[in-house]
C-alpha cells in the first residue's frame, strides 16, 4: 500500500533527524550518545512514532495487523491534540528541529489517521479498545519511574517535584479517559465505515 510505505518512510525519517537532533544537543553539554538515545526514548512523542512506523512498515510489506494498526491510530491522533493543546506554545523550535517537530506531531498524525480510514473495517472488538490503552498508561507508569529515579519528566503536566503526585495522578486518569473516549469513537467510526461499504457492495 503506497501510503502505508509512504508513512514509514517519513516516520523513520523524522524520527532518525530527532535522535541526532537530540544526540547533539545531550553530546554539546557534555552527556554521552547513551545519555541522548535515553533522554530521546523519554517522550510518548517518539515512543508512539517508532510505534506507528513499525505499524505503516508492516503494512508496506503486506503484514496486517488491525489491531496495532487502530492502537497506532488512537495514539497518533492523541499526540497531535496533546501537542497543539498544550504544548505548541511551550517552545519555538527553528530550522530542522522545526521540520523534526511537524513531521512527529503534525504530519505522521494526520498519514497514520489517512491510512486507517483507508483500511477494511469492521473488525474493531472491545479487546481493540483495551489494547489501545496499554501504549499511553505504560508510558504514564514509565514516565514516572524513571522521574522518581532521575528527577526529569519529559512533560510538564507530568512533572511530580512540581505538580505533586496526586494532581500528576489525576492527569495520568484523564489521558487515559481520553484515549478511551477516542478509542471508542473509532470504533464507532469504524462501524459506520463498516455499514457505509457493505451498503456499496449491495446496489
Amino acid at each position: 500500500m503506497f501510503l502505508g510505505l509512504a508513512g514509514a518512510l517519513l516516520g523513520w525519517s523524522a524520527l532518525f533527524l530527532q535522535l541526532y537532533l537530540t544526540l547533539t544537543a545531550i553530546t554539546a553539554k557534555g552527556g554521552t550518545v547513551l545519555d541522548g538515545v535515553w533522554r530521546y526514548l523519554g517522550y510518548f512523542t517518539v515512543i508512539a512514532n517508532i510505534f506507528a512506523a513499525a505499524i505503516l512498515s508492516c503494512a508496506a510489506l503486506g503484514r496486517n495487523w488491525h489491531r496495532g494498526e487502530f492502537a497506532a491510530t488512537t495514539a497518533m491522533i492523541l499526540v497531535g491534540v496533546v501537542y497543539s493543546l498544550l504544548l505548541r506554545e511551550a517552545w519555538d523550535p527553528r530550522g530542522w528541529q522545526k521540520a523534526a517537530d511537524v513531521a512527529l506531531h503534525d504530519t505522521m498524525p494526520l498519514v497514520v489517521t489517512l491510512f486507517w480510514l483507508m483500511r477494511p473495517h469492521g473488525n474493531v472488538r472491545g479487546g481493540d479498545i483495551a489494547a489501545s490503552l496499554a501504549l499511553p498508561l505504560g508510558f504514564c507508569a514509565y514516565a514516572m519511574t524513571r522521574g522518581a529515579f532521575e528527577g526529569w519528566y519529559p512533560y510538564p503536566f507530568l512533572d511530580v517535584a512540581q505538580l505533586g503526585a496526586p494532581a500528576v495522578t489525576r492527569n495520568c486518569v484523564g489521558i487515559g479517559l481520553a484515549f478511551l473516549a477516542l478509542a471508542l469513537l473509532l470504533a464507532g467510526l469504524d462501524r459506520a465505515l463498516s455499514r457505509r461499504s457493505a451498503a456499496r457492495v449491495k446496489r
